[in-house]
Order: structure tokens, then C-alpha cells, then sequence
């Protein structure tokens, strides 16, 4: 049974926004990434199915460039996480006021 395009851009859509809700309403640096980690992965969900429904394979090539970008996001993140709670005592975003030192 194939899935229509429909369904996969509507399940898309919707992990996207709860993606972007996770990253709106919570405060904790770690939820943010795992937020933006929630709307790539609706972005390269949709590519695949207009992949699959167009019989290209070009979305699924740029997927795969999506997720190496993507692993590279979370390795830098982390870093950058770690690096922020050692500094201060807390990974609340509301605390980092900016690039100062």
C-alpha cells in the first residue's frame, strides 16, 4: 500500500510544529536542540516522500546531505552546551544574555 503525498506532507507539517513549539516554549538549552533536531527531521521527511511520489531520487540525496549537516549540528551544539554549563550554573537560554565572555 502506498501512502499518499498528502498524508507524509501532513505528518511533516505537523512534527515540524511541534518542533517549533518545543523550541518556542521551553527554556532549557537541551530541549531547544532536541527541538531543532524534531523540525530537520520533518524537513527530510517530506523530501523523501516528494521523492517517492515523483520518483526521484534527488530529495533522498539531499537528505542524506541533510543528516550529515545535521550530526554535525548536534556535535558542535553539544560542545557548545557543555562549554555554557560549565561557564554558569544553569542551561536556562533566559541566562545567556549574549556573546560576552
Amino acid at each position: 500500500m502506498i501512502v499518499p503525498l498528502s498524508h507524509i506532507l501532513g505528518f511533516s507539517s505537523a512534527l515540524f510544529v511541534m518542533g517549533l513549539a518545543c523550541v518556542l516554549a521551553r527554556r532549557d538549552l537541551i530541549m531547544i536542540l532536541i527541538g531543532i533536531e524534531i523540525m530537520l527531521n520533518a524537513v527530510g521527511l517530506a523530501l523523501v516522500g516528494a521523492s517517492a511520489f515523483w520518483q526521484k531520487v534527488d530529495g533522498q540525496i539531499f537528505v542524506i546531505f541533510l543528516m550529515a549537516m545535521t550530526s554535525a549540528e548536534v556535535a558542535i551544539s553539544l560542545a557548545m552546551v557543555v562549554y555554557l554549563r560549565r561557564q554558569k550554573a544553569t542551561l536556562d537560554a533566559d541566562a545567556y544574555d549574549g556573546m560576552k565572555g
